[in-house]
């Protein structure tokens, strides 16, 4: 039996997947008739609204919506999506030249990636971060850079060190913000610096605003293009997986620069077709309709958020003292001294083996991520309760 593995060459430059170890003794404990709560994967169990699934069924009943769709988004979606912007951030963006439709964030920053990044070319990417921004750059052939992004340092001081040392000179800085493990929240006086910062080094920015409406506390975080002079040099890109709970739909969006619009645009239309029509008049409908569905989801984060850190650090055996995040559907969590030797990947195991609970490893999204787990708030109450439980029990008794 012949193995092409060694042709594939952007494939062995992906590292290896940490968080399938975890998955795989998740799945055999489940396959053993185990009750393993799964807080590992950031899949958003909340139903999407009914008015969108209507709307999305008796569109897809319509013959004529079974045709090709449009790449870039129906003129009303991508109308809804400049209203978007005007309604939560107070930014006008032309619906024709400043916005698209993508399928989901994740694959329009992917594809833009791919479209604007080649070999030589050098992309800044904080760490730890969500994996696709660092993969993307590698899928692309890119260089990557990693900004350190943690608590004991200086992200801009972080970002100039590596401005300065690194040759040839980086041409893109990809963010996000609610962070994505971290849960780090900034405001609109960090995107000013990114703005001017980018300006005077010719960088293109790239923004993940996935959790721009999963925000707690009065927190509301900044869009970059807020910033006067963004669209000179940033994208950012959207998402309803989270807001309106469409994360199974695919259905995001892309705005700011047009030249960055229109290479997205480009790459796209050889690519796919779109989303298909009746999920994007759903998406109008998401974007346009009542938006109840969209406080209400985040409610449902804040209290699995406070369910989960307010149990853990109740008094007694086993105690875990976390910080609120004030975003993201997430709770980034420092690993107890007394473990700390595991390391995130041995912890997480010991987690899915004993407490029965699955988490991801920190170590996952990149080296500065070592000595953390994440816990995606994708169950109810009652079993984050159950699964606070077992991790106690777990703290308590383990002997490590």
């Amino acid at each position: 039996m012949s193995s092409f593995q060694h042709h594939f060459n952007k494939l062995n430059r992906l590292p290896p997947y940490v968080f399938a170890e975890v998955n795989a003794l998740k799945d055999a404990a489940r396959r053993a008739g185990e009750d393993v709560i799964d807080l590992g994967m950031g899949n958003p169990d909340l139903p999407t609204p009914d008015h969108v699934v209507d709307k999305i069924c008796d569109s897809a009943r319509n013959p004529r919506n079974h045709r090709y769709s449009a790449s870039r988004g129906l003129p009303n979606l991508r109308r809804g999506i400049s209203e978007w912007y005007e309604r939560n951030c107070g930014v006008g963006v032309d619906p024709e030249n400043e916005c698209m439709a993508v399928i989901g964030a994740k694959e329009g920053l992917a594809h833009f990636v791919l479209m604007t990044v080649g070999p030589g070319d050098v992309v800044l990417c904080p760490d730890p971060t969500y994996p696709i921004h660092q993969y993307s750059v590698i899928i692309s052939g890119g260089d990557l850079r990693h900004v350190p992004l943690t608590p004991d340092s200086d992200f801009f001081e972080n970002l100039e060190q590596a401005m300065e040392r690194t040759w040839p000179k980086p041409k893109m800085l990809i963010l996000s913000f609610p962070h994505n493990p971290t849960t780090t929240v900034v405001d609109r006086a960090f995107f000013e610096r990114i703005v001017a910062f980018a300006r005077a080094n010719d960088l293109m920015v790239v923004h993940d605003f996935a959790y721009a409406e999963i925000c707690f506390d009065d927190y509301r975080p900044p869009s970059i293009l807020e910033v006067p002079g963004a669209r000179e040099v940033a994208i950012e890109f959207g998402s309803l997986s989270k807001s309106h709970s469409m994360a199974g739909w695919r259905v995001g969006f892309a705005a700011g620069n047009r030249e960055m619009i229109a290479a997205l645009t480009r790459i796209k239309s050889y690519l796919d077709y779109g989303i298909p029509t009746p999920i994007q008049v759903g998406a109008i409908v998401a974007l346009r309709g009542p938006q109840d569905c969209v406080a209400e989801a985040a409610a449902a984060y804040r209290e699995r958020r406070d369910v989960l850190i307010d149990a853990l650090a109740a008094p007694g055996e086993g105690q875990w003292k976390i910080e609120k995040p004030l975003g993201t559907m997430f709770v980034w969590a420092p690993i107890p001294e007394r473990f700390r030797e595991l390391g995130s990947l041995g912890f997480s195991k010991h987690l899915c083996a004993e407490a029965k609970v699955a988490v991801s490893p920190g170590i996952g999204f990149g080296q500065h991520g070592e000595g953390y787990v994440r816990f995606a708030l994708v169950e109810n109450p009652h079993r984050i309760r159950q699964a606070v439980r077992g991790i106690r029990r777990f703290l308590r008794e383990a002997k490590v």
